[in-house]
C-alpha cells in the first residue's frame, strides 16, 4: 500500500540483524548448527564466515552455500534440515517491533540489510514487515553496507531525501557510512532500547517517552 508523504516530515530506516534481532543471526545460527552436528563451533564459524559474503551479495544460492559448508565442516544435515534450522535461528527483538508498529502514518519506514537468499524472502512474508515502505536487501542489490551504493539504493527506495531520514544500525561503521551518505545516523543496542525510543521520538518530532 502506498502511503501519503508529507514534505516536512522526517523518516526512518533500519538495519535488521542486531536491531530487529537480539544478537546477530550469524552467531546464533552457527552456534545451533555446531550443537546439532556435535562439532566445535569454531570449525563451523571458520567455514561459515569465510563464505557468507557470497550469500550477502547474491553470488550463491542458499543450497550452494550449504553444500560448501557441509563439505568443509562435516555437517550431515540435509538441506531441508539446514534451512529449517537456519530460518528458526532468528531471535526477535520484540520491543523494536513494538516501536515499528507505533511509527505514525505518513512517516516512511525503510530497511537496509546485509542479508541472504531465502532469509530475505522469509522476512518479506512476516506480517509485521507490512509497515515498511522500502526493503533493500544486499543479496538482491548485490552490494552490501557500508558501501555508498547500498545507501544510495536506500535513498532511492525511500523516495525522500537522505537528510530527512534517520538510519538505525548496531554497527558503528555502518552508522558512519550512513552519515557520510547524508542520513541522520542512530547507533542502536537492544540493552538501551528506551534511550533509543527517546532519540527516535526527538528525530521524528514526536512526544518523547518518559522512563529510564
Amino acid at each position: 500500500m502506498t502511503r501519503p508523504v508529507s514534505a516536512h516530515l522526517r523518516h526512518v530506516a533500519f538495519d535488521w540483524g542486531g536491531v530487529f534481532t537480539v544478537g546477530t543471526f550469524d552467531g546464533r545460527s552457527t552456534a545451533r548448527l555446531a550443537e546439532r552436528g556435535g562439532l566445535p563451533v569454531e570449525r563451523v564459524r571458520e567455514s561459515y564466515f569465510r563464505h557468507v559474503h557470497q550469500l550477502e551479495v547474491g553470488a550463491w544460492t542458499l543450497p550452494q552455500f550449504w553444500d560448501v559448508l557441509a563439505a568443509e565442516t562435516g555437517l550431515t544435515l540435509t538441506y531441508s534440515e539446514f534451512k529449517a534450522l537456519y530460518l528458526s535461528s532468528v531471535h526477535d527483538n520484540d520491543p523494536m517491533y513494538t516501536t515499528l508498529a507505533g511509527i505514525p502514518a505518513g512517516v516512511r519506514v525503510g530497511l537496509l540489510s546485509n542479508n541472504y537468499p531465502v532469509v530475505s524472502d522469509h522476512l518479506r512474508r512476516d506480517p509485521r514487515f507490512a509497515r515498511f515502505d522500502a526493503l533493500v536487501f544486499s543479496n538482491e542489490l548485490r552490494q552490501k553496507k557500508p558501501h555508498p551504493d547500498a545507501f544510495a539504493a536506500l535513498a532511492e527506495a525511500m523516495g525522500v531525501p537522505a537528510a530527512q531520514t534517520a538510519f538505525v544500525d548496531d554497527v558503528k561503521e555502518n552508522v558512519a557510512a550512513a552519515r557520510a551518505a547524508g542520513f541522520h545516523g542512530l547507533l542502536y543496542h537492544h540493552d538501551r532500547h528506551a534511550a533509543f525510543e527517546r532519540e527516535l521520538a526527538e528525530w521524528l518530532g514526536r512526544p518523547v517517552p518518559s522512563g529510564p
